[in-house]
């Protein structure tokens, strides 16, 4: 990461890294935190609610990264700090509904499609600025940016495009008058392009934990 940033002009300290540790025991996220890190992301709500509660006593900050079902979003409204694949108004609407009164506003991002996978979730490019728009008027929920997950692909140009892509959409949602500090895009295989293409936020799992466990189906 710090290569990578440093290749693009960029401050290391302007990525911060988010260890997903969906499938690994709260053993593997202890030993990750003695390392130094604090920041981890899960896919599976009730699977992470079970490692919350034997993580309690570590100050640690819970980022869901995986597609949101609307009956699990109490569960990610009371327990998560950032939840980073919103992609329709009603998940965002139940999302701020159940947001505890005396938690600060769910950090938030919008999930875009940016490589038009019709097997991928996430809003279409043409729907990002009506979703950001109808999330600004919910009191609970602070919209911080947009995320995306483009197809595998070994190609580093087309890498650095949809990354681009994401941050175009970004850009212009700012000129608009809609302030975004957030982009959440890269993983193992390819953050390097996306630090190149102004990620903030960088999702790595197998990079960090190895290769996944098996991933808990009641969640």
């Amino acid at each position: 990461m710090e290569r990578a940033a440093l290749s693009a002009g960029r401050s290391p300290s302007s990525i911060a890294l988010i260890a997903v540790s969906k499938t690994w025991p709260p053993e593997c996220i202890e030993a990750a935190y003695e390392c130094g890190q604090r920041a981890f992301g899960e896919n599976y709500a009730q699977e992470a609610a079970a490692k919350m509660a034997k993580l309690a006593h570590l100050p640690l900050e819970w980022h869901f990264i995986g597609p949101i079902q609307s009956n699990k979003t109490r569960i990610l409204a009371e327990r998560f700090h950032w939840v980073h694949a919103v992609d329709r108004e009603k998940v965002a609407q139940r999302l701020n509904e159940a947001r505890p009164e005396g938690l600060p506003p769910l950090n938030a991002c919008i999930e875009v499609n940016v490589s038009g996978e019709s097997t991928k979730h996430g809003v279409t490019p043409a729907r990002v600025q009506q979703l950001a728009r109808f999330m600004l008027g919910l009191p609970r929920l602070r919209l911080r940016g947009l995320m995306a997950v483009p197809e595998p692909t070994s190609d580093a140009a087309l890498q650095r495009r949809r990354f681009a892509d994401l941050r175009g959409l970004k850009d212009s949602l700012q000129a608009t008058g809609i302030t975004l500090d957030t982009l959440s895009m890269g993983m193992s295989d390819d953050l390097e392009s996306a630090i190149q293409e102004g990620a903030t936020l960088v999702r790595i799992g197998t990079a960090i934990f190895g290769r996944r466990r098996n991933a808990a189906q009641n969640a």
